[in-house]
């Protein structure tokens, strides 16, 4: 079914019957700059002062502000355009023949994503949600560039609090669904994991064939779905064992029985690289058919991303943190570049509530039992850490720029550093702005 056919239908459920006819619809946009000919731009809140720059490309527009009523043949007033962007996604998804992946927990979503992408497209055709449309408005224009020819869509699910995931699910009605993990992310929204787990789990009711789950976390190992591993004596379905991993990747074996290797590093990604070889197994692609793959993940910037600049190896980890995600990184940077000067950069970890300040000091036993030659911390939480481990080679600092001249101060060392922080913090302005 064509997408002009849809937008009709949705434009009747909206109340406008009486409309030109609409020969065809190319891309649906909430940016006005990306707009051409007979593409569709849906003003978003200020988007609708931009009614007539799509107009001028000769555009369709969909608008909810009265105040620019416009004699554009065109444009289509309607009483919320958002909940009109919604409901065309949901319509358009209900038209299409396509196996759609909906992805939700704390962490790892978009390495996740990134990776059933990648191992599902060596035999099918499809797409996956590009940069950070995963709430309620980017998910339904990723839903709206999946077109008939494709197989698949895998789609982000992000939240912030009760009944976002059930909105997102609803709209995007998955079959299969995944739950990463349950972490410590939103708690200044959501009080407990607890309740990040019931926000994260609304998920379930929408999915029509299988839900894919972490065995190893306690809140989702007892739940029914096919489970993946990385803890010994599991029995999750997809469990990887014998872990081995350095600078250059990550070697496991499979169930045991089939030894595997992938360029991406740490124990925490051979699980994320289990959710994808679990649903490609599921689409009909066998672990043994993904192997060469593996071999080559591409995985968006950021999420433990190795950036090589002169004498040092950056570890660029600095997408966003929780008390999870951080333990995590600071665990498998310290396996590996044992070899080099190894630098712990750590920024605030935000939106963690009243327990923020305890959570930053948490990370002292796991700083005092890793491998590293030097912290260095950066925002006003890290503080209460700094103080818990002054007795270390460690120091604080209120401005990404010192931190960059400390990196100078050993141009004549192999260095290896790590960057880790939440979204805020931009830790990547230390690469990016000076070496």
């Amino acid at each position: 079914m064509k997408k002009n056919y849809i937008f009709r239908k949705t434009l009747e459920e909206f109340g406008i019957s009486d409309c030109l006819d609409i020969p065809d619809i190319n891309n649906v946009l909430i940016n006005s700059g990306e707009v051409l000919e007979n593409d569709l731009f849906i003003a978003i809140r200020g988007g609708n002062n931009y009614i007539n720059e799509a107009a001028e490309k000769d555009a369709y527009v969909i608008y909810d502000d009265e105040t620019k009523i416009t004699d554009y043949q065109k444009a289509f007033l309607v009483n919320d355009s958002i909940k009109f962007l919604q409901k065309f996604a949901e319509n358009w998804r209900n038209s299409l023949d396509i196996k759609i992946i909906g992805i939700t927990g704390s962490n790892g979503k978009t390495t996740v994503k990134d990776i059933v992408h990648q191992l599902l497209s060596t035999k099918y055709k499809g797409k996956k949600t590009e940069g950070n449309l995963n709430n309620h408005i980017g998910l339904p224009v990723s839903l709206l560039r999946a077109e008939n020819s494709d197989d698949f869509l895998v789609l982000e699910m992000g939240m912030s609090g009760f009944g976002e995931i059930d909105l997102l699910a609803d709209i995007a009605k998955p079959d299969y669904g995944i739950i990463t993990n349950i972490g410590d992310s939103h708690l200044e929204f959501l009080g407990s994991r607890e309740n990040v787990f019931k926000a994260k789990s609304e998920i379930i009711k929408h999915v029509k064939d299988k839900m894919f789950l972490n065995g190893d976390d306690p809140f989702l190992k007892d739940l029914h779905g096919i489970k993946v591993s990385t803890e010994s004596g599991s029995s999750a379905d997809y469990k990887a064992q014998d872990i081995v991993l350095d600078g250059s990747g990550t070697k496991f074996s499979l169930n045991g029985t089939l030894n595997l290797e992938t360029n991406l590093i740490g124990e925490h990604n051979i699980l994320n690289l289990l959710f994808g070889i679990a649903l490609s197994d599921e689409f009909g692609i066998k672990p043994e058919e993904t192997a060469a793959e593996l071999k080559n993940i591409k995985l968006t910037a950021m999420r433990f991303q190795k950036v090589e600049n002169n004498n040092i190896v950056y570890i660029n980890d600095a997408y966003n943190a929780s008390p999870i995600s951080m333990e995590k990184a600071i665990l498998t940077f310290s396996d590996i570049y044992n070899d080099r000067y190894k630098v712990v950069v750590l920024g605030d970890m935000l939106e963690l509530g009243d327990k923020g300040t305890e959570f930053h000091e948490e990370l002292e036993k796991i700083l005092r039992n890793t491998k590293q030659n030097e912290i260095l911390l950066y925002g006003p939480l890290m503080k209460s850490l700094y103080e818990k481990i002054k007795d270390m080679n460690v120091f604080h600092f209120e401005d990404k720029s010192f931190i960059r001249e400390k990196l100078r101060e050993y141009d004549t060392k192999r260095l290896a550093v790590l960057l880790k922080g939440s979204r805020g913090m931009r830790l990547e302005e230390i690469i990016e702005e000076g070496n």
